[in-house]
């Protein structure tokens, strides 16, 4: 799963089989710019994807649209998405076991669904002290 959020409590995401590659990075940034009504400035963390050449040149060339910014190493206390990911796990992990793939997936896409209903309590990740940084923008 790949996912985003703002500090006005918007979730994207996506949900997807195998590994992270520049491509399907590439596809997610592009899903993201689609519909923004101004520029993305995205924070990324240091997946060896987010740096690749193909996603530098995407950018590059859509510069306009969106812009990166890269978290220190080893600093995901700093990426407001690690919130949304704590809280995706700690709802999984709170209902009985699932023993298939399918069955997982359902209940991350449930509770993914039911968070973009959640607006205050995405917006409620960036009032974490280490995310302050980052909800103070508009």
């Amino acid at each position: 799963m790949i996912s985003a959020i703002t500090n006005q409590g918007t979730v994207r995401f996506h949900l997807f089989e195998g590994t992270m590659n520049a491509q399907r990075f590439i596809t997610f940034l592009k899903r993201l710019i689609k519909d923004a009504k101004r520029k993305v400035f995205f924070i990324v963390d240091n997946l060896r994807v987010h740096h690749a050449l193909m996603v530098k040149d995407w950018v590059k060339e859509n510069e306009d649209r969106i812009e990166l910014f890269c978290l220190p190493p080893y600093s995901p206390e700093l990426n407001p998405d690690e919130y949304l990911i704590g809280a995706l796990k700690q709802a999984v992990h709170s209902r009985p076991l699932v023993r298939s793939a399918r069955k997982l997936k359902a209940r991350v896409l449930s509770y993914m669904c039911s968070l973009q209903q959640l607006p205050d309590k995405v917006s409620g990740f960036f009032k974490h002290k280490n995310i302050q940084y980052a909800g103070s923008a508009i």
